[in-house]
């Protein structure tokens, strides 16, 4: 496992002092790949990221209420052909939260770009989750990273239409204001068949480790504001309208059990982006790549076949 050396950016810090580091990394306890795990300030943040292999740089975001323990059973296979760079985002995990007028779509682009900066990270390829892929295609069409291929697991690139759009993000914004919500919501999720039941919802099946991992996560008042104050501020009715600018090879899997994230979205997008590729697969939900690792190990290095360097 490499790690890199933190290039401090103007009005940042980069590395972290040691008995910081480590009062942070104490904080990790058994997180899965916390052996790669570091923690780094950018942006105004100490970031937890995790880093591991040698190779191409691929980056790795994971999604709304998600951390990188999304990636705990992709990140050492592909760490094997890769250096693969997974961060939490801004207020998720073990990350610092953002201010609510930066936790948008631009914001959290803009700051994982200085994180990018900070570790001296120009993504090869890049992968991303949910709201992950959404923050991935906003860095490249604003120019933030210029990845020769990227792929969008159940990617969520279009607003809530009809009522849901109505009600979703004033209610998000509602609740995340409330400072008593995130603490009420972390004592509910303290029971399991709770979080069971969140997952389930979302049309995926994880094992009982997955599902610890969340439970730990939800449990947690801080990762719950953070999420929150992220969907409180989501807007992606620019994005959509955005994606047809999107020049690079785009793969757009799709969960055909998701509930979270309609598959049919992948089919609009694909049809938008001129190098976009649709693969849908059935019987996975919307945490697919945590359902079934191996696939997705495959779908990327094929992707990165499709796509080389040179």
């Amino acid at each position: 496992m490499t790690r890199l050396k933190a290039r401090p950016a103007s009005g940042e810090t980069g590395r972290l002092t040691a008995a910081h580091e480590t009062s942070r990394r104490h904080e990790l306890g058994d997180w899965p790949n916390s052996d790669c795990s570091r923690f780094v300030h950018a942006a105004g943040l100490d970031w937890h990221v995790q880093i591991a292999g040698q190779g191409p740089d691929l980056l790795l975001v994971h999604g709304a209420g998600g951390a990188t323990h999304s990636w705990r059973d992709l990140l050492p296979r592909l760490a094997q052909h890769f250096r693969v760079v997974a961060p939490d985002l801004p207020g998720h995990g073990f990350t610092d939260a953002t201010p609510a007028s930066q936790a948008t779509l631009n914001g959290m682009a803009a700051a994982l770009s200085k994180l990018l900066h900070v570790l001296d990270i120009e993504p090869a390829y890049a992968v991303g989750h949910s709201a992950g892929a959404a923050i991935l295609v906003r860095m490249c069409l604003d120019g933030l990273i210029q990845p020769r291929a990227m792929m969008a697991i159940n990617g969520a690139f279009k607003p809530f239409g009809g009522m849901a759009g109505q009600i979703f993000s004033p209610l998000a914004k509602m609740l995340s204001l409330n400072p008593l919500v995130p603490r009420l919501f972390a004592w509910s999720a303290s029971s399991p068949d709770s979080v069971a039941r969140l997952i389930r919802d979302t049309g995926s099946r994880l094992d009982h480790r997955g599902l610890a991992l969340y439970r730990r996560l939800f449990a947690d008042p801080r990762h719950v504001s953070g999420a929150l104050r992220m969907m409180a501020n989501w807007d992606l009715t620019t994005l959509a309208g955005d994606m047809a600018r999107l020049q690079m090879p785009l793969t757009l899997v799709a969960g055909a059990a998701d509930k979270a994230v309609a598959p049919a979205q992948a089919a609009e997008i694909g049809g938008a982006v001129e190098a976009a590729q649709v693969m849908r697969l059935p019987k996975l939900g919307h945490l697919a790549h945590e359902e079934d690792p191996a696939k997705f190990v495959e779908l990327i290095l094929a992707m990165v076949e499709a796509h080389p360097e040179h």
